[in-house]
């Protein structure tokens, strides 16, 4: 068991050890006044060593801090940096189009953009794509698409879903399993109740409960819980959510952007899903800002059959920026020259590697934890079994053991997604950085029980 005095003492003595290593984040972090909330961006604070890290240069799985320090980056930029630090193709790319040909946003279309097309469908099935900046816009657009294609007002997702900042993906459930504003849910422009319905992951009785009031667009969905934990389906459970919605007359929408670890079409292919809409971002453009929405052939027919629908010019589904030459370069070289199928064998292959090290670490101490992994994505738990749903997910988590063991590892090189416990292997992760991993977090272990 975790000894909590030893906790808040070790904790205390880690956090006095990251204030002195790192003088140069600290002042600068003291000295950012022109910045809301110090940062660029304000989840920038979330962090478990009262100031954050300031970069100098990444590279690949690796990054460097002002102070002068060297990271093994687990956390690759909450999978924003899924194919590692500037890879060489992207950066190839993106120099191409930005020192040789130009034109870094048109609104013109560039060849580059069916080959990206051809390749989502190749590996995620969705037949007609478009592109975002961002998949919180690829979200949105994709959720006014399914409500005006089937006149419903609402759209249903799992309570601690992960959707961006989408309004409408906002919504837990109480303890009688009814819709009530996530917590934190800042400046809700409606009662979240109005837009959404909600219903447990895992839950084929809630999801039929709600889907039975026939005013479900669409099921927004990952198809595993990805920032709450790691939350797995359960066997029949995505085959029982595709089978109710086709029953209720409800389109289904994959949210692959977290997802899209477990293999190089995602969830979606790895386990032979039929979405509607697949939607997917972050990692596909190596870091560059990129998202995309693909449409089923036949949901993309439906659509542009709609001659009342506009969708061209100010419907609400588009934006002046969204496939951009650039962007669209950055999607081509990462997607075919980076996050290729034999990559994400390797990175699959260190996830497990991690995995079982954790899991043996967790064995020998007797611990009351789980370790869970989505293909190239694994992530430590606090609770035996690992939860089945969001909410138990969040029950589960324990903020003062996170933030210490988050605070040891970056003590000792090694930096995890600050959210949550979860690593994420890049194309050039090795085993030894694995292995790197399992001794320092045993050591964590060792050090508070």
């Amino acid at each position: 068991m975790i000894d909590r005095d030893r906790l808040a003492n070790a904790y205390a003595r880690e956090l006095e050890t990251f204030a002195v290593a790192h003088p140069r984040s600290q002042a600068a972090y003291a000295s950012a006044t022109h910045l809301f909330g110090q940062v660029p961006m304000t989840w920038m604070n979330k962090l478990a060593t009262g100031f954050p890290l300031y970069l100098d240069r990444a590279q690949g799985h690796t990054v460097h801090c002002i102070d002068g320090h060297e990271y093994l980056d687990l956390a690759l930029g909450d999978t924003g940096a899924m194919a590692g630090h500037s890879p060489e193709p992207t950066v190839r790319a993106v120099r191409r189009r930005l020192e040789e040909l130009g034109g870094i946003t048109t609104m013109m279309p560039t060849e580059d953009a069916e080959w990206v097309g051809a390749e989502l469908t190749r590996r995620f099935g969705a037949a007609r794509w478009s592109f975002s900046l961002t998949a919180t816009d690829a979200n949105r657009w994709a959720i006014r698409l399914v409500r005006a294609l089937t006149g419903r007002p609402k759209i249903l997702v799992n309570p601690y879903c992960y959707h961006g900042t989408v309004d409408e993906s906002l919504i837990v459930v109480d303890s009688d399993g009814h819709g009530i504003d996530r917590p934190g849910n800042v400046g809700a422009p409606v009662d979240v109740t109005l837009t959404s319905r909600a219903a447990e992951f895992n839950d084929l009785a809630m999801l039929e409960r709600e889907l039975a009031h026939g005013d479900v667009a669409a099921v927004l969905m990952e198809p595993a819980l990805t920032n709450i934990g790691i939350v797995l389906p359960e066997p029949g459970y995505l085959e029982g959510v595709r089978e109710l919605t086709r029953a209720y007359g409800t389109l289904l929408i994959n949210d692959e952007t977290h997802t899209f670890s477990a293999g190089p079409g995602g969830a979606t292919a790895a386990w032979g899903l039929e979405p509607d809409v697949v939607v997917v971002g972050k990692a596909i453009g190596g870091g560059i800002p990129s998202g995309a929405y693909g449409l089923s052939e036949d949901l993309a027919a439906r659509a542009l059959a709609r001659t009342d629908l506009d969708l061209v010019d100010m419907g609400g589904v588009g934006g002046t920026l969204a496939g951009n030459p650039l962007s669209v370069a950055a999607m081509r070289a990462t997607l075919g020259e980076v996050l290729t199928d034999e990559a994400f064998a390797g990175m699959t292959a260190r996830a497990e590697r991690f995995a079982a090290g954790v899991d043996a670490v967790i064995t020998r101490h007797d611990l009351p934890w789980s370790v869970s992994r989505l293909g190239a994505r694994a992530e430590y738990r606090f609770a035996r079994p690992a939860p089945r749903n969001g909410t138990e997910s969040a029950a589960a988590a324990d903020g003062p053991l996170e933030d210490y063991l988050h605070v040891f590892l970056v003590n000792r090189g090694i930096m995890l997604t600050p959210f949550h416990n979860m690593a994420l292997m890049s194309p050039t992760t090795t085993d030894e950085d694995v292995d790197r991993h399992t001794a320092v977090f045993e050591e964590a272990v060792a050090s508070v029980l």
